[in-house]
């Protein structure tokens, strides 16, 4: 399996949460050519209760889009009427403890950079879906996900090795929707692995400090349309709700107790210059080093999203749609973890500051809270530019690394 290959194929096709029709059809296809038993549909993933699910025109968009682009018509079918995420299991020869791995499958909303500085667009694998990019290394997530399922197919290890190739990191929805399906059940160790976050290429940090628990919530405001000029009074303002909310938001006060992050991302009103505004709605988040003071937090936001309501006299209606918790990292595994980095002459560290969330850490809360062990493992890329940017992209040179660690920790780990 060529790495370099695959990682760049994946960045060309980005398709963003729960829309990785073409991403999964090609995990798929790659899967059945191994000794893997294979879970899709309900088997791997929950739709029911999913927030802010696409809907059926924009299922069937990225549908075209794959079958356009290679994919199995078939398998596109399926994965749109059933979901994206894709779970194998390869037994060892050996008795062993249960492994899962988690490889990310989404992309971003972004527009990828197209100039002469900008290695993608230069070497001809940039975005070919406008709007959308692979701006957080995702598209060699999964490259390397596959690559390890090749190595380790000889099956010369001992235990099982389960891939949980996830939709839906972004904003963070799809670990929980797997969740619901039973994807880490009877796991004993659980590893995410991550390329970049400012290491450089290469390098390998064992585990993550810094990681912030988060709550993503959408508030939707419904107040009363009336002439701006002739009839004011009779209207209820519901962009200027929003608008007060995204300030009351912004002026949280920080907890000294830890690390606190808010953000208003989008807001959208609707009507014209003449009409008080009916509809609005925004798209917010909270984030805290601590689970508890994320909880405190997000509570705070929606005592403002009501409060602000209130005040312009409309209605507010607020919906949790992501999420995510704090993690940390078992200390048995972060040795593990550099003694197979070592045992394959790669440089690491024990551990390294993320500063951002993802939601894999429900994937190890699930697996500490039944006495199992979990880390967060990161593989340095070089970024030229920081995540979500149009210009991020990953040292290719990283990628057999990382395979080549996680090989080592499958093959050679001792860990008790």
């Amino acid at each position: 399996m060529d790495l370099v290959s695959l990682r760049r194929d994946i960045h060309a096709h980005p398709e963003p949460a729960f829309c990785e029709l073409r991403t999964a059809a090609l995990v798929l296809s790659q899967l059945r050519m191994l000794p893997v038993r294979l879970r899709t549909g309900a088997e791997a993933i929950r739709l029911e209760g999913i927030p802010a699910y696409p809907d059926e025109p924009t299922l069937r968009e990225f549908a075209e889009l794959a079958v356009a682009n290679g994919a199995d018509h078939t398998d596109i079918q399926t994965l749109a009427a059933q979901g994206t995420a894709v779970i194998a299991d390869m037994e060892g020869t050996r008795p062993g403890p249960v492994w899962a791995l988690r490889f990310d499958m989404d992309a971003l909303p972004v527009a990828e950079a197209e100039d002469g500085g900008h290695f993608p667009a230069t070497s001809g694998f940039g975005s070919a879906y406008p709007g959308f990019m692979h701006a957080c290394g995702h598209d060699g997530h999964v490259a390397i996900g596959l690559a390890l399922a090749e190595r380790l197919a000889d099956r010369d290890f001992p235990g099982t090795v389960r891939f949980l190739f996830q939709p839906a990191e972004e904003g963070g929805r799809g670990a929980r929707a797997m969740l619901a399906a039973g994807a880490v059940d009877g796991v004993d160790r659980f590893v995410a692995v991550h390329l970049g976050l400012d290491l450089p290429a290469a390098k390998v940090a064992a585990g993550i400090t810094g990681i912030f628990a988060t709550t993503k919530m959408r508030a939707r405001f419904t107040g009363v349309a009336a002439h701006a000029a002739a009839a004011p009074q009779d209207g209820r303002n519901a962009l200027l709700a929003a608008a007060t909310a995204v300030l009351g938001i912004h002026s949280l006060p920080r907890f000294s107790t830890a690390d606190t992050r808010v953000n208003v991302g989008t807001l959208h009103a609707g009507g014209g210059v003449n009409i008080v505004p009916a509809l609005a709605e925004l798209t917010c988040e909270a984030r805290s080093r601590d689970g508890a003071v994320n909880a405190d937090l997000t509570e705070r936001v929606k005592r403002v999203l009501r409060g602000a309501a209130e005040a312009q006299g409309v209605e507010v209606e607020i919906e949790e749609t992501g999420g995510s918790t704090s993690l940390n990292c078992d200390d048995a595994l972060l040795d593990a973890v550099l003694a197979a980095a070592g045992s394959r002459g790669h440089e690491a560290v024990r551990l390294h500051e993320m500063g951002g969330s993802d939601d894999a850490s429900l994937f190890a809360e699930a697996v500490q809270r039944a006495g199992g062990l979990a880390t967060y493992t990161v593989v340095g890329g070089s970024n030229p530019a920081p995540h979500h940017n149009p210009r991020f992209d990953v040292d290719e040179a990283a990628l057999p690394v990382a395979v080549d660690v996680l090989e080592a920790l499958i093959r050679e780990s001792t860990v008790d």
